[in-house]
């Protein structure tokens, strides 16, 4: 899938898919937060819409793997951190469940995502590196993937720095 251009309507498919998300979460969804590249105005990225939802327990986090499967999200991989989700052909939504109990992937990713809308020149960098390692890697594999680990390690360290002022 290529990269494209950012696309004003993200937003607009997140706050959609949002919506269908909360009905299945009800009240144990604390947070449901756009993440992601497509996330960050002004940042070229596949057209994947990436979705985090926080809850409290990730004990509860596999009942709501049936109600999401009814629209048409596929449990891709659970971890320690969180349940990920697909959906469509090819995917046009990734949905992360999230838990407060365990593993740091909502603070990272909100973390990340902040100080990227915050800081275009660190966006613009971060396009830049995502566009090499495409180069490099046009499936956006593992080679894609840590490529991008040390520039996105840095900006979670300037973003805890940021914070702590």
């Amino acid at each position: 899938m290529e990269q494209m251009p950012y696309q004003p309507n993200w937003g607009e498919k997140f706050e959609q898919e949002k919506d269908k998300v909360q009905e299945i979460f009800g009240d144990k969804a604390l947070k449901i937060e756009h993440i992601g590249s497509t996330s960050i105005e002004g940042l070229t990225s596949k057209p994947i819409i990436d979705i985090a939802v926080l809850i409290k327990n990730h004990e509860e986090a596999d009942q709501f793997t049936e109600p999401l499967s009814k629209i048409s999200y596929k449990i891709n991989m659970p971890s320690t951190e969180r349940h990920y989700y697909t959906k469509g052909d090819p995917d046009e939504f990734h949905l992360s469940i999230a838990y407060t109990d365990r593993g740091g992937f909502w603070d990272r990713q909100i973390l990340f995502r902040d100080y990227l809308r915050n800081h275009p020149e660190a966006r613009d960098e971060y396009a830049e590196i995502k566009a090499t390692m495409l180069l490099k890697d046009p499936t956006g594999g593992d080679e894609y993937i840590s490529g991008k680990s040390e520039f996105i390690q840095k900006i979670l360290e300037l973003a805890k720095t940021e914070l702590s002022k």
